[in-house]
């Protein structure tokens, strides 16, 4: 099943993996190569994330605060947020 990103949730990526570059060299890296290895866990077994809702799962990634809250479509898996632990709670509710 494929992987795709709401356009905002990818804005969130970039400016993510911006934030931990300026705070140290290869961090934004770091970052990045963590949410991948999230996004794998998701392909792989999308529904061992937790739901929190009806239909949006939350996978949270292991070194970073950040949660990954994404939907299972009948032929993709949907990213809505890439969302901060610790800031704005329920702001993506939107993107359903």
């Amino acid at each position: 099943m494929r992987l795709t990103f709401h356009a905002e949730a990818d804005t969130e990526v970039t400016e993510a993996a911006r934030f931990y570059e300026l705070q140290a060299e290869s961090l934004g890296f770091s970052f990045l190569e963590e949410l991948g290895l999230a996004l794998k866990r998701i392909e792989g077994h999308p529904k061992s994330a937790p739901l929190v809702g009806k239909e949006v799962r939350r996978a949270l990634l292991r070194r970073f605060p950040f949660s990954l809250l994404y939907v299972i479509e009948p032929d993709r898996i949907r990213i809505l947020a890439v969302a901060h632990q610790k800031r704005r709670p329920n702001y993506w509710l939107s993107r359903l």
